[in-house]
């Protein structure tokens, strides 16, 4: 099936009336509009894989006029731009470089970036000059699937001539940047009749000077590129190799992938990663193929990808089911083989020339694993979302190269150049890490006052965040404040079935767990004399019974994983201090406090760290408006007055007992360590 064409004379209309209401001219209008249709079609653009622009006009903030490229600002998601993602460069500076005889691509952002007409505005695309040199109104620029699928050939010049004919300019590879624009310039100058380039192992231009003129020769050559690929494949499917007859499921195999591709920094620290797992018909057509370590491993499709999944994916073996130690022997092998070989082409590239780099780590970013599907690994669950994103368009665009011909994309040495490009390289030095990315944190009783507030000081510190309740709605809207692709789960602590159901999903979406804030509770009030049995039991099943059944799977997570662990746990200053009437709930937290000394004591030697924080007066479901009114009547003081009755004198929050977790959480030396939080009560100080 041909690319959809999906201009509409009445939604442009109505973008050009929307944004005219706000100073956007008719030109840029049309620029966001085709931008986002080109951007909204993963099989032509993905994360930053193509860029835009229209030559027009914009006055400065002095009132002064110029002829302008508005092109794709870095950054900026194609699908969803707006106009402040199209940077107005003035246009005359940029074409004075076309006589230049050289430009390094620091004095090409210098020069792009001293010419916007608002110095706020993102970076310029790197190939602004490219588009800055073809004289047409609009240009466009995608990373077509399907015309990538011609070029990554052996023989692509050949082919390019043959579908797409002499309307299309043939450009050889060469890295974006200055060289490249020079190249195109002079590739389109020959014959300035073309409608459009071809950049070999790279993408396709587009040009007119309407934007729907542009647009529509895009889809026009896109869907050339389709039907070429579709009339001339060799085959539909894969043969297929030998595997077993039942494989693991993902909620068994993941965390083991995960614990193998966390980097170790010694002395039981280590950088983790999130997992992105994905399957279906087309990606297991391609894991499950018989010579997938030969075609999966010569390179990327378009050199750009090296940036989001390095120069190829690691293969990991079969996980077939009963066989997990068998598959996390191999697999481990597999990864260190991986970084072996990763190594010698950084070394290798390298040692070419003189310039001061400093290797990446050199953990895959995509795994491929027969039988099972693939998985994209990230410093984050964005980051994890785009390696996997990116995995199944290289997916895609491999698998019809090989079905026409032969998949044979740029060498490794252009990969590592891109991969290592000066411009890169300053993103990653000025990229901010926070204290938890990579590691997942799950918090039960999510919903409440405590648990809210320790998903967001958790996820504010990079955190992939599952956020368990009872209330599901609740816990949605608590993934929803927070900032990420946080995960919201309906769980009831004291129904194992529940528990275990979570962890799984867990596993399948994040690919394991690294820290459990299991803070789950409610209170009984009675005296303990004359309390029903009943009650007592309810409340140790869930301020005790419910901590154990959660700690219990974290823990096999954990040692699946290999990588320590930490578990945290609210244990309430009544396990120390007990008020009266209060025995149900204090006597549960009571074992609790010493259930976290428990698993302290016990697996310690496998890294897991476990803490407790003892906290008092904290508005919560627990101590709600009326029991508050209720205590601070009884004693005869205002609300105010019980709410900071302590050492000093203020009220302690939920978050203060949020930042308490985080505290333990960041303490690497630290376990059976207690946290009091109370503002200062004497009789609840241990001693």
């Amino acid at each position: 099936m041909n690319m959809q064409n999906n201009w509409n004379d009445r939604d442009a209309t109505a973008l050009i009336e929307e944004l005219g209401k706000s100073g956007v001219n008719e030109d840029l209008a049309l620029r966001v509009y085709t931008t986002r249709l080109l951007g909204r079609v993963p099989q032509l653009v993905l994360h930053g894989g193509g860029n835009t622009s229209v030559k027009t006009t914009a006055t400065d903030i002095g009132g002064q006029n110029w002829d302008v490229l508005c092109v794709k600002g870095s950054g900026w998601d194609m699908g969803v731009i707006e106009p402040a993602g199209l940077p107005a460069v003035k246009l005359e500076p940029l074409l004075r470089t076309r006589n230049f005889d050289a430009l390094s691509d620091e004095m090409m952002v210098e020069l792009q970036r001293s010419n916007l007409i608002y110095s706020g505005s993102p970076n310029p695309s790197v190939e602004a000059l490219l588009h800055a040199f073809i004289p047409h109104k609009f240009v466009d620029h995608t990373h077509s699937t399907a015309v990538l699928a011609v070029i990554d050939q052996e023989n692509s010049a050949e082919l390019a001539q043959q579908v797409f004919g002499p309307r299309f300019g043939f450009v050889p590879y060469i890295m974006p940047g200055f060289d490249l624009a020079k190249k195109a310039a002079e590739v389109y100058e020959a014959n300035p009749d073309v409608d459009g380039l071809i950049l070999d192992k790279h993408g396709i231009f587009t040009f007119a000077q309407t934007a729907k003129g542009a647009y529509d020769l895009m889809i026009d050559a896109v869907s050339a590129a389709e039907d070429y690929v579709a009339t001339h494949q060799k085959f539909t499917s894969f043969p297929k190799a030998d595997l077993p007859a039942q494989i693991a499921t993902p909620e068994n195999v993941l965390p083991i992938v995960r614990g193998i591709v966390a980097e170790a920094l010694g002395e039981g620290e280590f950088n983790r990663f999130i997992c992105d797992y994905r399957t279906d018909a087309h990606i297991r057509d391609f894991v499950d193929a018989a010579d997938l370590a030969d075609f999966a491993t010569r390179g990327m499709p378009t050199p750009d990808l090296s940036i989001r999944i390095k120069n190829k994916p690691v293969i990991l073996p079969v996980p077939e089911a009963g066989k997990l130690d068998d598959f996390k022997q191999r697999a481990q092998a597999a990864v260190d083989a991986f970084i072996a070989d990763y190594t010698a082409y950084f070394t290798e590239h390298d040692s070419a020339d003189d310039v001061a780099r400093t290797m990446l780590d050199p953990m895959p970013r995509l795994a491929l694993i027969p039988g099972f599907g693939l998985i994209g690994f990230g410093r984050t669950g964005k980051d994890a979302a785009i390696a996997a994103d990116v995995g199944e368009i290289f997916i895609e665009t491999v698998a019809n190269a090989e079905r026409h011909g032969a998949f044979h994309p740029v060498s490794m040495g252009e990969l590592f150049k891109l991969e290592y490009w000066s411009l890169e390289q300053a993103k990653l030095a000025s990229a901010k890490k926070r204290p938890l990315d990579g590691q997942i944190v799950l918090v039960t009783g999510g919903a409440g006052a405590i648990g809210a507030a320790t998903c967001a000081v958790f996820a504010e510190q990079g955190a992939q965040v599952v956020v368990a309740d009872l209330d599901l709605s609740k816990a949605q809207e608590v993934a929803q404040s927070l900032s990420g692709n946080h995960l919201a789960l309906a769980c009831d602590v004291t129904d194992p079935q529940s528990v275990a159901s979570a962890f799984d999903a867990i596993s399948r979406r994040y690919g394991g767990l690294d820290i459990v804030v299991s803070n789950a509770g409610a209170a009984w009030e009675g005296a303990i004399g004359d309390l029903d049995d009943a009650i007592l039991r309810k409340s140790f099943e869930l301020n005790f019974f419910s901590h154990q059944t959660v700690s219990q799977h974290a823990i096999a997570v954990f040692k699946a994983q290999g990588t320590g662990g930490c578990l945290l746990y609210n244990t309430s200053k009544q396990a120390i201090n007990p008020g009266a009437n209060f025995g149900a709930y204090g006597l549960a937290k009571a074992a609790t406090l010493f259930l976290s000394r428990q698993y302290a004591l016990e697996y310690g030697a496998i890294g897991v760290r476990s803490n407790a924080v003892n906290a008092d007066r904290i508005r919560s479901g627990l101590l709600d408006g009326d029991m508050i009114a209720n205590r601070s009547s009884a004693r005869g003081v205002s609300v105010a007055d019980y709410m900071a009755g302590n050492l000093l004198r203020q009220e302690v929050t939920a978050r203060d007992v949020a930042e308490a977790f985080l505290a333990q959480a960041l303490a690497r030396r630290t376990t059976g360590n207690v946290a009091t939080v109370d503002g200062g009560n004497i009789a609840a100080i241990l001693r």
